[in-house]
């Protein structure tokens, strides 16, 4: 079976460094928020090129965090995507705020400039672009607009890690960026694990006390705070992988150049590149008028095909009628309906990317 992602791969290709890494966290007896964490908050930061690293429990958690922190809650509006996972919508609400829906451009899957306007309020308090796929969004135009109107840019960087936007990082552009560590990621752990990143010393110091109970000395909560911390087992094996973030994210690229340029001229719809950006290719997304058929046709032939996401938050059970926006995002529904991820990560072999390529190209007629 080709896996779609195969963050076991990974581990295998850096077994004897991790194994070590995790042995030395284990023998060193401390668990929580020390040695490890304390290093791969700043090697990340770096990694970035902003000024502070706060490590938490999830990329959920990094962006509830980093609205925490920038004190937006109750009566407040944060303008993102449906075309996202649930994770950045579920954030908005868990600090309270309400999240305000915009279409996507069709061609990057990333949230639309052009439709920000019409949807921003005297409530409006952030935008919240996501880089999906490891695409970077439009960030110059988004943010011109966000500086005009006094409003906060948090930038989704869930699957954009190593992603470059006019030669500048994702999660450099914006006031505060949250990443995900989930196993899967281009850069992944072995469980959960996020990042808030800024270069706002006071925002950074607000989102380490709402990391742990408010706490600035142990035991004494400044503010109303709660419990997600980056464990010191993640955060070592984190520091062991993001050296080669770089040259995954190329290896990355490699193969989808060789999907792009042997399936051009099939009938699916390949990506395309953002001008001025470096795409992470976190997934590669190809979309197809019978998109059901080829996944099911890839099933057959042990390839593992996935949509992200099959289902925009607008129209999950949860949040179905009550978000607003939903009422107008043609290019999410349609994206929704012919999306297909096929496998891509570094360790995917020549044998394995040709055995796609063959047998897309079979269902094509090719």
């Amino acid at each position: 079976m080709i896996l779609c992602a195969n963050p076991k791969a990974q581990y295998l290709a850096h077994r004897t460094e991790i194994d070590e890494a995790i042995r030395n966290v284990l023998e060193r007896g401390r668990y929580i928020l020390v040695e490890e964490v304390r290093s791969f908050e700043a090697e990340f930061a770096s990694f970035v090129g902003v000024a502070h690293g706060i490590g938490v429990g999830s990329g959920t958690e990094a962006l509830h965090v980093a609205l925490a922190a920038s004190e937006i809650g109750p009566g407040d509006e944060v303008i993102t995507v449906s075309h996202t996972a649930v994770a950045t919508i579920a954030a908005i609400e868990q600090a309270g705020a309400t999240p305000v829906l915009v279409d996507i451009e069709p061609d990057f899957y990333t949230l639309d400039p052009a439709r920000l306007q019409s949807v921003i309020t005297e409530r409006t308090r952030a935008i919240i672009p996501v880089h999906i796929y490891g695409q970077p969004a439009d960030l110059d135009s988004i943010i011109e607009i966000a500086r005009a109107r006094n409003l906060l840019v948090i930038e989704d960087c869930a699957q954009a890690h190593g992603a470059m936007y006019r030669n500048q990082r994702a999660g450099s552009w914006g006031d505060v960026a949250c990443f995900s560590f989930y196993p899967t990621k281009n850069l992944g752990a072995v469980g959960d694990g996020g990042m808030v990143v800024t270069n706002n010393p006071s925002l950074a110091k607000r989102a380490r006390l709402f990391r742990e109970y408010g706490w600035a000395e142990r035991y004494v909560s400044h503010l109303r705070g709660w419990n997600s911390r980056l464990d010191e087992l993640q955060a070592a094996i984190l520091r062991v992988k993001l050296p080669f973030l770089d040259s995954d994210n190329e290896a990355r690229r490699r193969i989808a150049e060789k999907y792009c340029g042997r399936l051009k001229d099939t009938n699916i719809r390949l990506p395309e590149i953002r001008v001025g950006a470096t795409h992470a290719f976190h997934l590669f997304v190809i979309r197809s008028s019978h998109r059901d058929a080829l996944q099911a046709y890839l099933k057959e032939k042990e390839i593992g095909a996935l949509v992200h996401y099959p289902a925009p938050v607008h129209i999950q059970p949860a949040y179905l009628g009550r978000l607003k926006g939903s009422e107008c995002l043609p290019e999410t529904e349609r994206a929704a309906r012919e999306i297909l991820s096929l496998p891509i990560y570094p360790e995917l072999g020549d044998e394995e990317t040709e055995a796609v390529i063959r047998e897309v190209q079979q269902f094509c007629g090719e």
